[in-house]
């Protein structure tokens, strides 16, 4: 009996161009190009197709992962959209801004010999070639429920619930508070790391599906969620995580010191030119320092560059312990972000004026693991020094807005001002409301709101069905 030819593994990922340092740090173009299409084939090829795919059942959304990429192998661009967009109606979102090295990339059996499959990137080139198409054509929208259902919020949680009910026949409205809808995907991410064009291509892809998107609306002021009960069957809040955190710190009110949100904010409305209702242009900061190491740390450090600031990033513990993406670590380093580790900032020290001119910080150095499994910082005696600065953003997390909170009776909240919701489902101790992503989890990932969205939804049809 001959034996069929046992698949050579292929450990060669497929690396993505990128824009040059020295030219990306000058504008805010995406960083990163994309496959090719031969590119995108030759990384596909390398899936080992496994019968018991573990990278399935680590992503949050359940994304056929072997069948879509199986489908870019064989050269069916298509199809494999169609296979991606059946539990993914953010592909071009997740494709650039999920974590995938966490989470589906992690359990890829090549990963114990250096080589696991680009499933992100894989993502990513599927979306935009269909985009580059004209777009995916609407699928039939199924029969109605007479059911309807309110989402709070319009980022990535909300809009999953609305994709998944309303392709379950469902009426969804959105509500967003602001201009525009994404929440985060547009407000707080820079567009060198995901272009706005790209959110509202997604987003005007679930309008065509039935969902009514209502903006300029704050639940919680505008209406109350029991006023919305009274018109919809069931509710969903997911409102995120908008109230910064700061280090009450000394001088820490002077002008010039930002939250992250503030800052990214403006960046993403205004693109560094000029803020007639603010005290001054963000872009005149010479010398801007950002607080943090996550991945929004690492946003504001890369804008503050490209405003043509010297760009500093204070962190307390040393480079192996940055919570950001090591991706999103090294494109800092490369466009010149100076990294000050195992660094604390004590006061802030401000001219006659009252705006920000220094920082006084202080060395650490690491000691024993706490409970998170990172190396403790301890303060070094005596090794307090001034560091010259402009501006400052304070990046260190986000807690939900305590407005809902605040204006909805019967709705347990946590210690930390989150939605207290049941892991599995998304219900909340209110009767008929669910919640999900930061405004539960607190500051998160993209993709584990979108994951909690999903539960969500799954949830509010059984109850709606039911019925």
């Amino acid at each position: 009996m001959i034996m069929p030819e046992k698949k050579k593994l292929d450990l060669n990922r497929r690396e993505m161009p990128k824009q040059p340092p020295e030219v990306r740090r000058q504008n805010f173009n995406e960083v990163a190009l994309g496959y090719r299409a031969e590119t995108a084939i030759e990384e596909a090829v390398r899936c080992l197709q496994c019968k018991k795919p573990l990278c399935v059942s680590n992503c949050p959304v359940e994304i056929d992962i072997p069948a879509f990429i199986k489908r870019i192998a064989e050269g069916d661009f298509a199809a494999g959209a169609k296979k991606l967009k059946e539990k993914n109606l953010l592909p071009a979102v997740c494709g650039r801004v999920c974590p995938q090295e966490e989470q589906c990339e992690e359990t890829c059996v090549l990963i114990k010999k250096g080589g696991q499959i680009a499933i992100g990137r894989l993502e990513r080139f599927l979306a935009d070639w269909e985009a580059a198409q004209g777009g995916a054509p609407v699928p039939r929208k199924p029969k109605r429920t007479g059911k309807k259902v309110a989402v709070v919020g319009g980022g990535p949680a909300g809009l999953t619930v609305a994709g998944d009910l309303i392709r379950l026949g469902h009426e969804v409205t959105i509500f967003e508070a602001l201009h525009k809808m994404g929440g985060v995907l547009v407000y707080g991410i820079p567009e060198f790391r995901l272009p706005k064009a790209i959110v509202e291509r997604e987003v005007r892809y679930l309008e065509m599906l039935g969902v009514r998107i209502v903006t300029d609306f704050v639940v919680g002021k505008t209406r109350s969620i029991n006023s919305l009960l009274e018109e919809y069957d069931a509710l969903f809040v997911g409102s995120g995580a908008g109230l910064p955190w700061f280090m009450d710190l000394p001088g820490e009110n002077l002008n010039g010191i930002y939250s992250a949100n503030e800052y990214l904010t403006r960046m993403n409305l205004m693109k560094g030119f000029l803020f007639p209702d603010f005290h001054t242009p963000i872009k005149e900061h010479r010398r801007v320092a950002t607080v943090g190491g996550g991945n929004v740390a690492m946003d504001c450090a890369r804008t503050a560059l490209r405003l043509g600031a010297e760009s500093r990033i204070i962190y307390r513990r040393s480079r192996e312990e940055l919570p950001a993406r090591l991706e999103e670590v090294e494109n800092a380093e490369e466009e010149g972000v100076i990294f000050e580790f195992l660094t604390l900032p004590l006061r802030y020290i401000g001219d006659g004026n009252g705006w920000v001119r220094e920082i006084e910080c202080l060395r650490m150095k690491l000691g024993e693991p706490d409970d998170s499994g990172r190396r403790r910082p301890v303060p070094i005696e005596g090794s307090e020094f001034i560091m010259p600065m402009d501006a400052v953003v304070c990046a260190i997390g986000n807690s939900p807005n305590p407005l809902i909170a605040d204006t909805t009776p019967g709705l347990e909240i946590g210690k930390k001002g989150n939605i207290v919701a049941d892991d599995e489902t998304g219900r909340t101790s209110k009767a008929r409301v669910w919640a999900g992503g930061d405004v539960v989890m607190g500051a998160a990932t993209v993709i584990l709101a979108m994951g909690a969205g999903r539960k969500a939804a799954r949830s509010i049809h059984e109850y709606l069905s039911s019925g």
